[in-house]
């Protein structure tokens, strides 16, 4: 299985994140180390709290520019909460916050008629199959925390989707760029399973 590099830019504890992937018997290490960032095959993208201040974050280590260089180079990047939406253009929380826009869409606040944070358990629904869902079943719950989802303007870029007051992209796939909403280290069974997926396959195609 691929060695897999879990970046930490300085926001939230990440510990949990290693021991899921390491439950499967993955090789998977928190790094802020350039060299080893630069040496995995695989790269996750964490990210807890804010929007802005994850992004300003990334970017005062200078993890933004070797992101993106490393997805340019093909090595896949997974995204977890506030990680997957990093992915895309932009957020609308505490303003507009320029995000990495390797997808195309917008981080917008849920409804004001709905509780927020949505905490606790909730099912993902599969749009296509993709190498991320492989054996785990349409429906299936994983636990979710955030008050801001994921607007995708790319359908095609939509692997699964979630309902609460609205429904809303909560896995998503471009190329070697994937991610999800929910937090698969939290997640049992399903996500150690869904972090076995992209430790085996990147979350990419073959073909």
């Amino acid at each position: 299985m691929a060695s897999v590099a879990i970046i930490d830019y300085g926001v939230g504890n990440l510990r949990s994140v290693e021991k899921a992937f390491r439950a499967g018997g993955v090789d998977a290490h928190v790094s802020s180390d350039e060299g080893v960032l630069r040496a995995a095959e695989r790269l996750v993208l964490p990210g807890v709290g804010a929007f802005r201040a994850c992004m300003e974050a990334l970017g005062a280590r200078g993890f933004d520019r070797l992101v993106r260089e490393r997805v340019a180079e093909g090595t896949p990047l997974l995204g977890v909460c506030v990680g997957m939406q990093m992915l895309f253009e932009e957020s609308e929380e505490f303003g507009v916050t320029r995000g990495l826009g390797f997808l195309r869409g917008r981080v917008r606040h849920f409804p004001e008629n709905l509780r927020v944070p949505q905490v606790g358990w909730n099912q993902v629904a599969w749009r296509k199959a993709h190498p991320l869902a492989s054996g785990v079943g349409d429906g299936t719950f994983f636990y979710f925390v955030h008050s801001f989802y994921c607007d995708a303007g790319d359908d095609a870029a939509v692997v699964g989707e979630t309902e609460y007051g609205l429904t809303y992209a909560s896995v998503v796939a471009r190329g070697n760029v994937c991610g999800v909403q929910f937090h698969p280290e939290k997640s049992q069974a399903a996500g150690l399973r869904l972090l076995n997926n992209f430790a085996e396959s990147g979350g990419v195609h073959a073909g």
